[in-house]
């Protein structure tokens, strides 16, 4: 079989040719129903060959980068055939010898005859080619109308093609379909769908989360480090494909990452169909949202892609005082020069105005009984801002089949500022600023925080045989450089008798005077011990191997290795003024080794265990002005992988033990905040994670943690043997949703049902006070339609849909800060949304 491209005249054939000793016959006088989704074109002929029952044969290899638009009605197999090819450059035609070719601009490409008696009849289908699994093709998860849950492969967890089954680490993968389905607008949201992760914001509103045990602030964005120690940017779903979850220590691969695992965001790239979205959301507490996504080919021969999506969201909270308004914009271009080349721009940028929530204070061992909507801080406080650039480019080169290069770049630059009426003290035992009968000591505290940071890599790839095993080969390099500049003003340790409220009648204390807040913020540098700045450094080189192999498909062996220096240092300054600082420099190096291996018994079954390790430089001082040691971590972990339903449900079972030392806390015992102490932590249990598709018309995503954290060592006090805070020992999540005519279809109504459960968690290091445990649950109805080529949603979405009164967290910051910052979730919320689709 032959396909010819003919310069100038762009010519395509991809030949259609019956396997069987009979004709393939297009035309035909009855219909019947076809629901193919739109796909790759590889995978809609295979839809199409099975509903037709037709048996094909065709090189797929020619249909890689066409797309089909899927069809959804009543055709004749002719028409089907047609109306699958609309919008890919080729049309059917049927010759007399039973062969059907399609043909581009241009003319057909003669192929074998294979003429026989036209009254045969053709069994079910069984396609002789490449496997033409939507599932398989590297387009699917990019597709913009894929639906399905079902996730093959994330590059997460080995930087390579490997699929997600045969690998020996556990990693989860929330897809844009589940996204979409849940209205979800932050990744912190989308995580509740992962076992062992829970969100934990910062006193101010910064973000975190917590990974079997261990807090993380660091977020992964394509593959390289987006944000700087200890602060977390805003970041908005509106450009994200999918979020995923390594977890365990992964240094091999990424360096600069806690033990407890790994998120990485994957964001939104230019394809080579086009597609333009329009989606309005609207629903509670005066929530607006408008996002959109636009991208296809800017020139005729597709060498050149674009895409722009963004989105814009202002809405009032169910907490007094508390807004958000924000606008996200992501143009991105790739150019591909030649079919083994692509270089891809990407430009995201954020701007926020918003205010500033720390939450309820704790009252004995539970959240104080005041309303959840109750903030005790004061609507006079300024509006804080939020401002977030990042360019990134990536570039990929096929050397061949097998072998490529690639690199990647990103340049993030965070600005933040935030001030607040707080509790003063802030640092100290809680009865210092919580009086018995209510009242609340506060004073007005604000910080500036500018965090500039650029990384890179670049990595090898190949494919080869040795004897009768397969390798999957990665070398690579990175490097990583952040300047975090911080500046706090105000007072946080000495309250003005002036600014107490009670929590109980808050009402008279609300009002405070603009211009008190301003004489406090702009007060000079040197007018207190509490103003400072502090400047922050790190410097990271790493290099790293692995190998994948594969013997006997069935068994697959993961070993690799990374070697990190580290250059870090810090200095307090009296100006951002970087002549004045002078940065004591630390420089810290270490070995990171993973060793995995998985075997397959059967299709189905997948048996694996690991043992890992990380490495992180401590970038903090002690009271004494002294550093500390790197943090070490290390994991045994096994577990079970299976796949079911034609692979199209992956379910992950796995048992981890994790250890980790030099973690840093802050010294309570200092009026200093920049101040810590090291603590070493062990977190254990047993994590279930199901993703993917039952049926055509049932998907599924759910999850569940057995969590024992625990404090081996503690240094600086007597928590030794207490429970990690904000980590429950029992949690899950699980939605379940039902289209009724099938995920691909472009017509009819879907549902959903789920849920969020967290046992009871310790709200501090002390484990001083509990949050109790809590279910929410959630739900989802649409309806789509077309209009001509448009595709029309309308969708209705309620949060915690029976209303319960629940709390997600603390502040992770001190105990002082956990027991006056507890976070309340949402009340029942109710969001409603229209998007168009063409």
């Amino acid at each position: 079989m032959k396909t010819t491209r003919h310069k100038g005249g762009e010519t395509l054939a991809l030949t259609i040719l019956t396997i069987l000793n009979s004709p393939f016959t297009i035309a035909g006088e009855q219909t019947q129903a076809f629901h193919i989704p739109p796909q790759s074109l590889s995978g809609a002929l295979n839809d199409y060959a099975e509903a037709a029952n037709v048996q094909l044969s065709y090189p797929a290899s020619q249909a890689a980068g066409l797309r089909s638009n899927g069809i959804d009605g009543d055709y004749t197999s002719e028409q089907a055939l047609q109306q699958l090819l609309t919008g890919t450059g080729l049309s059917a035609k049927q010759t007399t010898n039973g062969t059907a070719t399609l043909v581009g601009q241009g003319g057909l490409v003669k192929v074998a005859d294979t003429s026989q008696p036209s009254d045969a009849t053709l069994p079910k289908v069984t396609v002789e080619a490449d496997s033409g699994d939507p599932y398989d093709d590297p387009n699917w998860a990019t597709d913009p109308y894929n639906k399905a849950y079902t996730t093959r492969k994330s590059a997460t967890a080995t930087k390579t093609d490997t699929p997600i089954f045969d690998t020996p680490v556990s990693v989860q993968v929330v897809p844009r379909s589940v996204m979409d389905d849940q209205k979800t607008t932050r990744i912190k949201d989308a995580l509740e769908n992962v076992s062992g992760v829970r969100a934990q914001p910062t006193l101010g509103g910064g973000n975190g989360f917590i990974i079997r045990g261990f807090r993380n602030s660091r977020v992964y964005r394509n593959g390289l480090l987006a944000n700087a120690d200890g602060f977390s940017s805003e970041f908005d779903a509106g450009n994200v494909q999918s979020v995923d979850v390594l977890k365990g220590p992964a240094a091999v691969l990424f360096g600069r990452i806690e033990p407890g695992g790994l998120v990485n965001v994957t964001t939104k790239k230019p394809l080579d169909i086009p597609y333009y979205s329009l989606e309005q959301q609207f629903g509670s507490y005066d929530y607006y949202r408008t996002q959109w996504d636009a991208t296809g080919a800017v020139t005729d021969d597709k060498t050149v892609l674009y895409r722009f999506t963004g989105a814009y969201q202002n809405n009032n909270s169910f907490r007094d005082f508390i807004f958000t308004d924000r606008v996200l914009v992501n143009p991105s271009i790739t150019w591909r020069p030649t079919d083994k080349t692509d270089l891809t721009l990407s430009v995201e940028g954020l701007d926020q105005d918003y205010q500033a929530d720390f939450g309820i204070p704790s009252i004995g061992k539970r959240p104080a009984p005041i309303p959840i909507s109750r903030s005790l801080d004061d609507p006079n406080s300024p509006v804080d801002h939020i401002s977030k650039a990042q360019v990134s480019t990536e570039i990929n080169h096929r050397f061949n089949d097998d072998w490529a290069i690639h690199n990647r770049f990103l340049a993030s630059f965070d600005d933040e500022a935030s001030s607040f009426v707080n509790p003063t003290p802030t640092f100290g035992p809680r009865e210092l600023a919580l009086l018995p009968d209510g009242t609340l000591k506060r004073n007005i505290f604000g910080q500036i925080t500018h965090n500039e940071t650029y990384a890179t890599n670049l990595d090898l790839t190949g494919k080869f045989r040795l004897g009768f095993s397969k390798h999957e080969t990665l070398v690579g390099f990175d490097f990583f450089q952040s300047t975090q500049k911080y500046h706090s003003f105000g007072e946080y340790n000495d309250p003005n008798p002036a600014l107490n409220i009670n929590i109980f009648n808050p009402a008279p204390s609300y009002g405070i005077s603009p211009a008190l807040i301003r004489q406090t913020l702009a007060r000079p540098a040197n007018c207190c011990a509490n103003t400072g700045f502090a400047v922050f450094n790190n410097q990271w080189y790493g290099a790293y191997f692995q190998d994948h192999i594969t013997l006997w498909d069935k068994l697959h062996i993961l070993g690799g290795g990374r070697y990190d220096w580290a250059d870090t240092g810090f200095s307090y300054t009296t100006s951002f003024n970087l002549s004045e600082a002078t940065l004591p420099s630390r420089k810290d190096e270490g070995f990171s080794p993973r060793v995995g291996i998985l075997y397959q018994p059967i299709k189905e079954l997948g048996i694996y265990g690991n043992w890992t390790t990380s490495f992180s430089a401590n970038n903090a001082p002690a009271a004494n002005g002294s550093t500390f040691d790197p943090q070490r971590g290390e994991q045994f972990e096994v577990g079970l992988k299976t796949q079911l339903f034609d692979d199209r449900l992956l379910a992950t079972l796995a048992y981890y033990h994790l250890v980790k030392d030099n973690i840093l806390v802050l010294d309570l015992s200092t009026v200093n905040i920049n101040d810590k102490i090291a603590n070493k932590q062990r977190s254990q249990g047993i994590e279930l994670d199901v993703t993917g598709q039952v049926t055509d018309k049932l998907s599924v995503i759910g999850s569940y943690a057995f969590t024992d954290a625990r404090i081996l060592v503690d240094h600086g006090g007597n928590t030794a043997g207490n429970r990690m805070p904000n980590v429950p020992e029992h949690s899950g999540s699980l939605w379940v949703k039902y289209d009724l005519n099938g995920y691909g279809s472009q017509e009819g109504f879907s549902f959903g049902l789920g849920g969020v459960a967290a046992g009871a968690r310790q709200g501090d290091f002390a484990n001083s006070f509990q949050m109790p445990g809590y279910v929410r649950m959630d739900a989802f109805a649409a309806y789509k339609m077309k209009m001509g080529p448009t595709k029309v949603t309308t969708q209705f979405n309620i949060r915690n849909l029976l209303d319960k009164t629940y709390y997600e967290s603390t502040d992770p910051d001190s105990n002082i800060a956990s027991s006056l910052g507890i976070a309340p979730g949402a009340p029942l919320t109710a969001i409603g949304s229209i998007r168009v689709e063409y």
